[in-house]
C-alpha cells in the first residue's frame, strides 16, 4: 500500500517514488503531458517546430521556416506516411526514386537461402541476413515464415496481393532512422517466430494467432518517426492531438499497418467481420509494445503465474500471452549475443541522441537520457537492462523454462558485465561527468572481465 506522501502519478503510471523501475519506464518514454481539455491552437501556430519536417532535420540543416504557402501542402502530407510523403517529394523534385527490391546475385540468394533454414536460432544474424538480401530482410523473412507454416495457402492469400502489402510495410519503415527501421522489425519478427516455436505456445497457438503474431512483429513500428512520444506531445505533433497524447506512436503504428490491409486489399476476400476482428487484435497486439504500459503487463503477468491460472486453450489468454512474447521480441536486443546487442544498442542510442540533439538545436526541454553529452551508451544500456529487461524476462522464464529462455538470461548477463566494464574503462582514461541518477545500476554486484571464455548454451529451432 503506497501512502499519499511517497506515491506519484506520472501518465499512465502511478508508482512508489523508490519503483526505480517505473521511473526508468517514464525516462524512456512515458506520458509526461495529458490534456484534459483539449488542444490550444495558438500554441500549435506559435510553436516554432511545428514548420519542421523531423523526417528531414539530420540531411537539411537550417530547414524549418514557416510559409504561408505550405499550410496546404501539410495537410495533404498528413494523409501519406511519413515515408511515402518523402518518396513522393523526390519524385515532384525529379530526383530518381531508388528501386526497392533488386534481382540478387544467385550466391547472394543462395547463401540468404541457407541462412534461412536455422531461421529459429536464436543467435541468427539479421544484419548479415539484411545484406544477403539487399535490404529486403523484412520482406523475405516474413514470407517465408508465413508459407512456412502454410499460412498463405491457409487463408488463401493472393500472392501478388501479399507481396504488394509487405514490400509498402517495408517502404513505411523509416531507413534513416538509426534504430526504428525495417532492420529493427525483421529482428523482431524473427524473435517472435523463435518464442511462438517454444513447447508452450506451439502446442497450443492456432493458425490465425500465428498470422497474427507474425504480421503484428512485421508492423508494430511502421512509419516510426525516429522521436518519441514525450516529443511528439510537447510540440504539439497532429498525431498527438489525434491519439489525444495516449499511446500515440503504437496507435500509429496500428492505423497504418491497417490502412495497408485496405489499400492491398490483402484480406478483403475474408468475410467482413474476420477481417475487422483480425485488425483489432493486431492493434491490441502493437499497442501493448507501449513502453508507458510496461509494469501493467508485467503486473498482470505476474499475477497469472502466481496464481498458476494461465490456460492456453482459453483465447484470451493465449492473446496476452502473444502480447508478452511481442513485448519480448521488441526488447529482446539485451538477450543477443553480444556482437549483436552492441550493434543494437549504438543504433538505439544514436537515435535517442539525435532527438536531444533537435530538442537542443529548438531549445525544447532535453528528453532524460537523450542528452549526449552527459550519458553514454553503456550506462542507458545498464539501466535499461536492470529497470526494464531483466524484470520482463524474468518473467517470461517463469512461464517457459526453456533452453532458450536460459541463454537469453545468459546473454544478458554477460552483456551487462560487458557494459559495465567498459564505463570502467571509460572512467578510468577520462573520468566523465556523472550519468542520470537513475539510468545506470549499481556495478558493484556484477564483476566485469573476459566473457570470452564462458559458453552459453544457445537456443535453436530445436530447443
Amino acid at each position: 500500500m503506497y501512502s499519499p506522501a511517497t506515491s506519484q502519478r506520472r501518465g499512465a503510471i502511478s508508482y512508489d517514488s523508490s519503483d526505480q523501475t517505473a521511473l526508468y519506464i517514464r525516462m524512456l518514454g512515458d506520458v509526461r503531458v495529458r490534456s484534459q481539455v483539449g488542444f490550444e491552437p495558438e500554441r500549435r501556430i506559435s510553436h516554432p517546430y511545428l514548420s519542421i519536417d523531423f523526417r528531414t532535420l539530420h540531411t537539411r540543416p537550417g530547414y524549418g521556416s514557416t510559409s504561408a504557402t505550405s499550410t496546404p501542402e501539410r495537410r495533404v502530407h498528413r494523409l501519406l506516411s511519413f515515408q511515402r510523403y518523402l518518396h513522393s517529394s523526390r519524385l515532384l523534385r525529379g530526383v530518381p526514386q531508388q528501386i526497392p527490391l533488386h534481382m540478387l546475385d544467385e550466391d547472394y540468394t543462395g547463401q540468404a537461402r541457407c541462412m534461412l533454414e536455422k531461421v529459429g536460432n536464436w543467435n541468427f544474424d539479421i544484419f548479415l541476413f539484411d545484406k544477403l538480401t539487399n535490404g529486403n530482410s523484412l520482406i523475405t523473412l516474413t514470407v517465408h515464415l508465413l508459407n512456412q507454416y502454410g499460412l498463405v495457402e491457409l487463408f488463401q492469400l493472393d500472392m501478388v496481393k501479399l507481396w504488394r502489402f509487405l514490400v509498402m510495410v517495408q517502404e513505411d519503415y523509416h531507413s534513416d532512422n538509426p534504430y526504428h527501421n525495417a532492420v529493427h522489425a525483421a529482428d523482431v519478427t524473427q524473435a517472435m517466430y523463435c518464442y511462438m516455436r517454444e513447447p508452450m505456445l506451439a502446442k497450443s497457438l492456432t493458425s490465425c494467432d500465428l498470422l497474427l503474431g507474425i504480421l503484428a512483429a512485421a508492423t508494430h513500428d511502421l512509419d516510426h518517426p525516429g522521436v518519441n512520444q514525450p516529443f511528439l506531445i510537447k510540440t504539439d505533433h497532429h498525431l498527438a492531438t489525434l491519439y489525444r497524447n495516449t499511446s500515440v506512436l503504437e496507435n500509429h503504428h496500428w492505423k497504418s499497418a491497417v490502412g495497408l490491409f485496405r489499400e492491398t486489399g490483402l484480406f478483403s476476400h475474408l468475410p467482413a467481420e474476420d477481417s475487422l476482428n483480425m485488425e483489432r487484435e493486431l492493434g491490441s497486439l502493437i499497442l501493448a509494445t507501449d513502453i508507458s504500459r510496461q509494469n501493467d503487463y508485467l503486473c498482470r503477468f505476474r499475477r497469472h503465474l502466481d496464481q498458476e491460472n494461465l490456460c492456453l486453450s482459453n483465447a484470451s489468454h493465449r492473446h496476452f500471452i502473444l502480447q508478452m512474447a511481442l513485448k519480448c521480441a521488441d526488447i529482446c536486443n539485451p538477450c543477443r549475443p553480444w556482437e549483436l546487442s552492441k550493434q543494437w544498442s549504438e543504433k538505439v542510442t544514436e537515435e535517442f541522441f539525435q532527438q536531444g540533439d533537435i530538442e537542443k538545436k529548438h531549445s525544447l526541454e532535453v528528453s532524460p537520457l537523450y542528452d549526449r553529452a552527459i550519458n553514454t551508451v553503456g550506462n542507458i544500456q545498464i539501466g535499461f537492462m536492470t529497470y526494464v529487461a531483466e524484470p520482463l524476462f524474468a518473467e517470461w522464464t517463469r512461464f517457459s523454462d526453456t533452453r532458450l529462455s536460459q541463454t537469453m538470461l545468459g546473454h544478458m548477463g554477460l552483456n551487462k558485465a560487458s557494459w559495465v566494464g567498459l564505463q570502467q574503462e571509460q572512467t578510468a582514461v577520462e573520468p566523465s561527468p556523472a550519468p542520470a541518477e537513475v539510468a545506470g545500476a549499481p556495478t558493484d554486484s556484477v564483476t566485469a572481465g573476459d566473457t570470452s571464455s564462458k559458453e552459453i548454451p544457445q537456443g535453436s529451432k530445436d530447443s
